[in-house]
């Protein structure tokens, strides 16, 4: 029997405090009018953009059991959706739950969460770089900003690139496996104040983009909301473009909204503020088809 509300297994860490995560992720989803079946892969106090001495608990050997529990109730998930992981031995426990959990139709999204701006998160090592390279061999779709994309690829970050360059990174992160490919915050040439999100379906093999205005502030948990709206988009039956169209325009409006008031943007966007605005039609699209 179908599932009159899609049921998507969302492994990700919960962070207390500061808007990332599981605290993104969740109410983003139900929104939407899917269910999220938060797995978590940490617990930490806040999250680790802009907090110092944050409490971490990582979560490995507790994985298993919730999972043992779920394969009992033989829940038929529609999505399974993985970010941040705490260690490189969730990587594995991820591979296996898509294998055990897999059904037909399923949409599998790994957004490999590992750093921003060139450089690696605290907790992030060689070895779970080396680690996500497998896992998003087994996704139909990965969302990694420019930086996460460097990793995968093994490439030295640059600070800017052409189209060209662009779409070689993406056709080569097709190949490890995904069928869709969406990279965030790519440099514009000649814009320093643009960056760009770019968008590849290799099953009609056309690229998509969407500029995007540069905001002074950097928030935390933009990468968690931008992704789940691409989740939840997919699974309501959004094309990949207007699935782009949605979560730019959302991410944007939330980010537009929390500078507005001078918030502190280690606390992330002012996600409230905005959420009833992904029950509204797409009524305009902002994307473009690269040539």
């Amino acid at each position: 029997m179908q599932n009159p509300v899609p049921k998507v297994a969302a492994i990700h860490d919960l962070s207390g405090f500061g808007r990332a995560s599981l605290t993104v992720i969740i109410p983003i989803l139900s929104t939407m009018g899917v269910q999220a079946c938060p797995l978590p892969t940490a617990v930490l106090s806040t999250h680790t953009g802009g907090f110092d001495d944050y409490h971490f608990v990582d979560l490995t050997e507790e994985m298993g059991p919730i999972i043992d529990h779920w394969k009992t109730l033989d829940i038929a998930f529609d999505a399974i959706y993985s970010g941040f992981l705490g260690s490189p031995r969730q990587v594995d426990i991820v591979l296996d739950f898509i294998k055990s959990f897999a059904r037909p139709e399923q949409l599998v999204t790994v957004d490999p969460v590992m750093g921003d701006n060139g450089k690696p998160y605290k907790t992030m090592g060689p070895e779970m770089i080396r680690q996500m390279r497998l896992l998003v061999s087994k996704a139909d779709i990965i969302t990694p900003n420019f930086t996460e994309a460097a990793f995968l690829l093994d490439e030295p970050y640059p600070k800017n690139i052409e189209e060209k360059q662009v779409k070689e990174w993406i056709a080569r992160l097709c190949d490890k496996g995904p069928g869709k490919v969406i990279i965030t915050s790519v440099p514009v040439p000649g814009r320093p104040n643009v960056s760009g999100v770019v968008a590849f379906d290799r099953k009609d093999g056309r690229f998509w983009k969407v500029d995007c205005t540069y905001i002074p502030a950097y928030y935390p948990g933009t990468g968690d909301a931008f992704a789940s709206v691409i989740v939840g988009g997919l699974l309501q039956g959004d094309s990949l473009p207007i699935a782009l169209d949605r979560a730019v325009q959302f991410v944007s409006m939330a980010i537009r909204s929390t500078f507005s008031y001078n918030y502190p943007s280690r606390e992330g966007v002012l996600l409230e503020r905005v959420l009833t605005n992904l029950r509204a039609p797409v009524t305009s699209s902002i994307y473009e088809i690269m040539e």
